[in-house]
């Protein structure tokens, strides 16, 4: 066996400390996350034996947070209690993980109220628990969505795409959830993105709108398609998260042959997810019979000379800044499992203004493709 050099030594003992105080970092993190939890249940419990109490709530969370503070300094002001409160309400219909049972079981003495407790905490188990790749401000974050179903959905994406505090915040604002799940609003397509299917669809993949606010270019302000190519290109990281999980850059202005005449795919990506080759094309103004026509010829193009025997079949989506349903209707995208036309806006809407397209895409789609 040959000796090892010194630099080659020490880079990889270097790289042995590194991820030893990373794991370390990450169970420390996720233990006190766990406290959190399980202070939020303590104090909710506590609350419930004395909810006839006028202001019995203000004053527990008042009266913990001076001793805590004096026996633990700071972090335990009257706001951050009311966050772990939060934070277990939030959280309490899911399983946690075996963790919270050693912190329950480790408790003070064993009175019937306590041993009812752990009769509770019991009944929890490992799977489906809190992710523990994330963050107490992630965990902050995701208390703000409503929709349990929602909100499962982005602590998994966060913890398996690895997602900062600020990347799920951009996501939850934009409400990622909700546009996947229009579109994917499609018959025999189950209706909550959380329940992951056995194998990857581009349908769980294929969002509408897409939100690409990050370009920073002005509405309502004349510019060509090139323009948003090189903002997007300017910016590939933004829009590969806003393209969602599993996406990488292949190229750009991909030129392709038909005898002597030449055309160019503005964008081409693969998802080592769905194992296929993602064509984006970028379209102004409505989508027209000949922008569909034109995509359909690229992913055939693409199937018959770029593709190799071990990828999926490729899909093809053009972003248009609007949509003629008619023409999707009577088109080969109704049927088509490999395109697909999204919209996208170059500003970041208000909260209700994305609601409300969200909606208007699921009626839209369901007034043209019922039968």
């Amino acid at each position: 066996m040959k000796p090892v050099k010194k630099d080659n030594l020490y880079s990889q003992i270097k790289s042995i400390l590194q991820q030893a105080r990373q794991t370390a970092y990450r169970a420390v993190n996720f233990t006190m996350v766990l406290a959190y939890w399980e202070i939020g249940r303590r104090i909710v419990e506590d609350e419930q034996q004395g909810k006839k109490k006028a202001g019995y709530g203000k004053y527990l969370l008042k009266d913990l947070s001076v001793k805590l503070t004096s026996d633990f300094g700071n972090g335990f002001s009257v706001d951050n209690l009311e966050n772990f409160r939060k934070f277990y309400l939030a959280f309490s219909s899911q399983p946690i993980s075996y963790a919270v049972r050693r912190i329950s079981q480790k408790s003070h003495a064993v009175s019937d109220q306590s041993k009812k407790r752990n009769a509770l905490s019991s009944e929890f188990t490992i799977s489906n628990a809190l992710r523990r790749e994330l963050t107490w401000t992630h965990y902050r974050l995701l208390m703000r969505v409503e929709n349990e179903a929602a909100r499962t959905w982005y602590m998994n994406e966060a913890a398996e795409s690895n997602w900062s505090t600020r990347a799920l915040e951009r996501q939850i604002n934009t409400f990622t959830y909700e546009r996947i799940l229009s579109s994917k609003n499609k018959k025999g397509v189950k209706k909550e993105a959380g329940k992951r299917a056995e194998k990857a669809s581009p349908l769980d993949f294929i969002k509408d709108p897409y939100v690409l606010e990050f370009l920073q270019l002005p509405p309502n302000t004349s510019f060509y398609e090139k323009d948003i190519e090189e903002a997007i290109i300017s910016k590939l990281q933004h829009f590969i998260l806003e393209l969602g999980k599993g996406f990488s850059f292949v190229a750009r202005q991909k030129r392709i042959s038909a005898e002597d005449d030449h055309f160019y795919i503005d964008l081409v990506f693969y998802n080592y997810i769905l194992k296929c080759f993602v064509l984006i094309d970028l379209k102004l103004g409505k989508l027209t019979h000949q922008d569909i026509g034109q995509m359909d010829l690229y992913v055939r193009y693409w199937q018959e000379h770029e593709k190799t025997d071990t990828d999926n079949p490729t899909i093809g989506i053009i972003l248009c800044s609007q949509k003629n349903e008619t023409i999707v209707k009577y088109s080969v995208l109704k049927e088509s499992k490999q395109l697909f036309a999204s919209k996208y806006k170059l500003y970041l809407p208000t909260e209700e203004e994305l609601k409300n397209e969200v909606n208007e895409e699921i009626t839209k789609y369901n007034q043209y493709h019922s039968k």
